[in-house]
């Protein structure tokens, strides 16, 4: 399982359809239980928090000084009765700062869409049926994101709406089959986004998306706690899927920068195909 989870994590090839699939062709008992599932996901954050040291730690701070001026800035229009006094504060000052309200405005319509699509996650992996179309989908991404020429924009070209449309992607790729990493890195590149910055955006981006997901299955954690587990495979577990994820960011940054999206591409269509083959006839 931690294999599993490194390896699909960050590679565009969905882990969540890999589950579904192992579970239903090869009777793989994927329900771990929620204490592991949560292992697990802290095992590739901290392979992303690891990957992008720097700028998260740059973001952290950007956040900090967001909160700090945000906070006097209120305070002064108390003060003033509405009006801004000689004590405001101008809240996005560098780079590092606008890239924390575009992950903020990308993480809003994601949990909107993670949200809705929740409730129908039941009926959805119930078959093979959709994760086999997603796949498919993913392979045609891919290779749209291959021939994609990519742009110049960073941070300061970013728009707010172009890190909205990057959420509403990544909310949608919480469908089984469909790859987080591909649907997402493919919509920066469609929004012109720098290739490199593509994958790093990408990346930072699922931080609070996976919390976020996590912290909303937290509420039955007591009752995981309270069952039998196996504490030490846990962290076996974590550990693979953070080394491997780790690995996996690196290699899905040669990739965008090269253009060797097509390879991925063959094996989603494969797994695809294979999935919905079993559907039909199995």
């Amino acid at each position: 399982m931690g294999i599993i989870q490194g390896l699909t994590e960050f590679l565009p090839v969905s882990s969540s359809g890999h589950l579904t699939i192992f579970q239903y062709i090869f009777g793989i008992n994927t329900d771990t239980g929620l204490l592991f599932e949560v292992m697990l996901h802290l095992g590739t954050l901290v392979a992303v928090c690891i990957a992008f040291w720097k700028d998260i730690k740059k973001l952290f701070m950007a956040a900090v000084g967001l909160v700090v001026d945000g906070a006097a800035n209120i305070k002064d229009l108390i003060v003033n009765r509405g009006k801004k006094g000689k004590g405001h504060r101008r809240m996005v000052i560098n780079a590092y700062r606008k890239f924390v309200l575009l992950i903020l405005v990308t993480t809003i319509p994601t949990g909107i869409c993670g949200i809705i699509l929740s409730n129908f996650m039941d009926s959805i992996t119930s078959s093979l049926l959709i994760p086999g179309l997603c796949l498919i989908v993913t392979a045609i991404l891919l290779l749209i994101s291959d021939v994609l020429p990519g742009g110049k924009k960073k941070v300061k070209a970013t728009g707010y709406t172009d890190a909205a449309l990057v959420g509403l992607a990544q909310g949608i790729a919480v469908l089984p089959g469909l790859s987080r990493s591909g649907t997402t890195i493919t919509a920066c590149l469609a929004l012109g986004f720098d290739r490199t910055f593509a994958v790093k955006y990408s990346f930072i981006a699922s931080i609070p998306a996976i919390v976020g997901a996590n912290l909303l299955e937290l509420r039955h954690l007591g009752d995981a706690l309270s069952g039998e587990n196996h504490f030490l495979y846990y962290i076996i577990g974590m550990v693979i899927a953070g080394v491997l994820g780790y690995v996996c960011i690196k290699v899905m940054l040669y990739v965008v920068k090269n253009k060797k999206f097509i390879y991925f591409a063959y094996y989603c269509a494969i797994i695809g195909t294979i999935s919905l083959i079993s559907y039909f006839f199995m």
